[in-house]
């Protein structure tokens, strides 16, 4: 079975977790897309925040309810939240960020009680590793990448923030260490590692079944 099918299938199981009246974080992605039609063809009541301008502007099409996540008067906090990653290691670590929206989706995910992760089976590792994603502040921009040294841009637009996307390229092998690093240095807004104490389950697409991972 290909890679899209997996991720289909890990995003209908998740989908089946949502209650009528929850207040839902829809994530952004190649697997996102396939929640977002799973949830609308429930038809249940919910209120949800996007993680991006792409997953909102979908959401919307096919009739979900999409309110703003900003500002002190948004919703504080949420039911459940469901996104993609690019890679889940054993200990519960993940890698977020390929699509640029780390920063929003870690907002979403830390407001969320339960934050579910759905991907396909190749998407699990034995250890993470470099690329790891940034996004940055445009001013002092030249300075940060000195502190950062193994860092690469993006050739993509800035962030719905005004972040300059990059990707942390050097290696590691600790995730606990390197999160910790990179959220002291100067300039950087977010990183796209995610502490397995953010992430409750791990929905996996393998074959033409499911396996679910409770992570925290």
């Amino acid at each position: 079975m290909d890679r899209d099918a997996e991720k289909r299938i890990a995003a209908e199981a998740a989908a089946a977790l949502v209650e009528d009246g929850m207040r839902v974080g829809l994530g952004t992605g190649s697997t996102v897309a396939h929640l977002l039609p799973a949830l609308a063809r429930r038809g249940l009541g919910l209120r949800c925040v996007a993680t991006s301008p792409a997953t909102e502007e979908a959401a919307r099409a096919l009739g979900l309810e999409v309110e703003p996540f900003s500002g002190a008067d948004a919703l504080a906090e949420l039911d459940i939240a469901i996104d993609g990653a690019d890679q889940v290691a054993p200990s519960g670590w993940v890698v977020k960020g390929g699509g640029a929206a780390h920063t929003r989706e870690k907002a979403v995910a830390a407001a969320a009680r339960r934050f579910v992760v759905i991907v396909s089976s190749d998407k699990l590792v034995e250890r993470l590793a470099s690329p790891v994603p940034l996004e940055l502040l445009e001013f002092g921009l030249a300075s940060t990448l000195r502190r950062l040294g193994s860092v690469e841009l993006r050739d993509v637009p800035h962030s719905p923030d005004g972040g300059v996307i990059a990707d942390f390229t050097g290696a590691f092998d600790d995730p606990e260490m390197l999160a910790v690093w990179l959220s002291a240095v100067t300039g950087v807004v977010e990183h796209g590692l995610f502490a397995p104490a953010l992430v409750s389950d791990v929905v996996v697409g393998r074959g033409d079944g499911v396996e679910h991972l409770r992570i925290s």
